[in-house]
């Protein structure tokens, strides 16, 4: 299991946002290239970390001053890569054992329509999914492979 460890700005960005919407958060990335906070919140708390019509999340973005962005956490780390690439839809995912023995590599395919939107505006949502499965759950690098039928 991968080690998390909070800055003292991610503590105080997990305090702000959590009573700011209601929702747990376990982890909390700060892009700096893309300009946002990605947080990455306890199982069944995505409605509470939205809100209603986007009310929660767009509130806690104003007080933070930066876009936000939600994963929804999982033990599973096919599961939680799923969450990370949501809404492209995730078709499959292989793990390869990486160099080191405690580290995997992910090989991700999603339709071929979902693609672009996986990899995100200068490849912003493939940096998201592999910091975040490094972070959580010790997967070395996360690919996106083409689909072989399409």
């Amino acid at each position: 299991m991968a080690q998390v460890v909070l800055t003292e700005e991610c503590m105080r960005l997990i305090s702000q946002f959590e009573s700011l919407t209601g929702a747990g958060s376990r982890d909390c990335v700060v892009d700096g290239r893309n300009e946002r906070i990605i947080f990455v919140i306890n199982p069944g708390d995505m409605g509470l970390a939205i809100g209603k019509s986007g009310s929660s999340i767009k509130k806690a973005s104003d007080a933070l001053g930066k876009r936000i962005e939600v994963v929804e956490y999982a033990n599973d780390p096919t599961q939680f890569l799923k969450n990370c690439f949501l809404p492209a839809q995730v078709t499959d995912i292989e793990f390869e054992e990486g160099e080191e023995d405690d580290q995997s590599i992910a090989h991700v395919s999603v339709r071929d329509e979902d693609r672009g939107l996986a990899i995100g505006k200068a490849g912003k949502n493939i940096f998201k999914a592999k910091v975040l499965a490094q972070r959580q759950h010790n997967i070395a690098d996360v690919q996106l492979v083409q689909d072989e039928d399409s």
